[in-house]
């Protein structure tokens, strides 16, 4: 098992500005210099004319137009009403329910940590190992359809703790954490209870394959508790990163907390 090596990426952002300043054209002055032949010479009717050139440049002024065009170019802004994509982002909003431990998890390695309590709703039930990934389903689905029928909103993932097991099943603790207990209820239903979830010093595993194959997950937690001599607390927790979809399903993510005794 290789243990979580946390390294702080430092990302450094070079803005640079470059300001051009333009002088001025100088070429206002020469046309003065075409005045003084037009007095030195008697014959400054040649250079009449010139001077009717020089008044013709005055008349590229109506060359101004074409910049309207570029008006049509300022024009091109109104792409950006692209922007109400946003709005598509309520929705991620729902998939983006925090987790016990806030950062996002690494399955490469084993992180340490404190878990802070959290009020939740709790349904308790009993199961066997080979019916675990559907009873658990069914019991977040039976969660969450209450949770929607008083108008609550879940605000953290999914987790069950596991408080007794043996070679046949287990005994669980289904809950989903929301924002606060109602004021003066201690119950959502007479089968959901209001509670809390569990708190204190931490050890986050992190399992991402099919949930039929956490077995092998746990055997590597197992090892590393040994090989630090950690002593665990008898209830482990489960947290679901991802949602139960299917026990074959390769990508799913569990979160698996480990708490030492005191």
């Amino acid at each position: 098992m290789r243990l979580r090596s946390t390294g702080l990426l430092l990302v450094l952002a070079l803005c640079s500005s470059v300001a051009l300043a333009q002088t001025p054209p100088v070429a206002n002055p020469p046309p003065a210099a075409p005045e003084a032949p037009a007095s030195s010479s008697a014959p400054a009717s040649p250079a009449t004319p010139a001077a009717p050139q020089a008044q013709s440049t005055p008349s590229p002024a109506p060359i101004q137009p074409p910049a309207a065009p570029q008006a049509p170019a300022t024009a091109q802004p109104a792409p950006a009403a692209p922007a109400p994509a946003p709005t598509t982002s309520a929705p991620a909003q729902q998939a983006g329910r925090t987790t016990l431990f806030p950062n996002p998890s690494d399955p490469t390695g084993v992180e340490e940590g404190v878990l802070m309590a959290k009020p939740t709703v709790v349904l308790k039930g009993i199961s066997t190992w080979d019916d675990a990934f559907t009873n658990l389903k069914e019991a977040f689905a039976k969660i969450e359809g209450e949770l929607k029928k008083a108008g609550i909103a879940p605000t953290g993932r999914p987790l069950t703790i596991f408080v007794d097991t043996d070679d046949n099943g287990f005994k669980y603790e289904a809950m989903v954490p929301i924002a606060q207990v109602p004021e003066g209820k201690t119950e959502l239903t007479p089968e959901i209870k209001f509670g809390r979830t569990p708190e204190g010093k931490s050890f986050r595993f992190v399992h991402k394959d099919a949930y039929d194959e956490i077995d092998g997950t746990y055997e590597t937690i197992t090892a590393y508790l040994d090989i630090k001599e950690i002593v665990a607390k008898d209830a482990f927790i489960e947290e679901y990163v991802s949602d139960f979809t299917d026990s074959q399903d390769t990508n799913f993510e569990v979160n698996i907390y480990v708490q030492p005794k005191e």
